[in-house]
């Protein structure tokens, strides 16, 4: 029984001590962020392979997980990024204050997939047939007529596939890491 404490033990330890470490001795907004942008990650890390068709499909989950995506994205984003705020251990790069319509732009097209996978969930994978509608090429879809008009909107957004949404989502992070984040 004290084997297995003294194991418990050292293994929360070890756990606070990394979570404290990935973050480089972060403290204050600039963790605050770091602990949301973390979360995002984690929520990644469940989709992707969800969206890949590589674990099964679950709807809840979808949604779950996008509203806590959303929760880190639009103004939940921006307002943790004061000017000034960058520089060790921070990963932001200096163009976030240069470029502010841009970063603000990407962070609200986060919120607005974030809100559409919710809707998009019990759509299923455009690949599955599980959904209801003709895939993300058909018709009036946001691939078809809808994209025309530059962004979709949230009713666009829910009449596609949830993969399709997903992908839109994952772009929108990564066009943001690839301009605004040092790595």
């Amino acid at each position: 029984m004290n084997i297995l404490k003294l194991t418990t033990g050292v293994a929360l330890v070890s756990l606070f001590a990394a979570a404290a470490l990935a973050h480089g001795g972060a403290t204050g907004i600039v963790k605050e962020r770091m602990d949301g942008m973390s979360a995002m990650k984690d929520s990644m890390k469940i989709l992707t392979p969800m969206m890949q068709g590589k674990t099964p499909y679950n709807a809840q989950t979808v949604r779950s997980e996008a509203k806590k995506i959303g929760r880190h994205a639009g103004e939940s984003m921006t307002k943790l990024f004061p000017e000034g705020s960058d520089g060790k251990p921070s990963e932001a790069k200096s163009e976030i204050w240069q470029d502010w319509g841009s970063f603000a732009e990407l962070a609200r097209q986060l919120e607005t997939y974030s809100e559409g996978l919710v809707l998009a969930a019990d759509n299923g994978l455009m690949m599955s047939g599980s959904g209801h509608g003709s895939g993300m090429m058909g018709g009036a879809s946001m691939m078809g007529a809808g994209m025309m008009g530059g962004s979709p909107n949230q009713a666009q957004l829910s009449e596609m596939p949830a993969d399709g949404v997903f992908m839109m989502l994952s772009q929108t992070c990564s066009a943001c890491h690839t301009q605004f984040r040092s790595e």
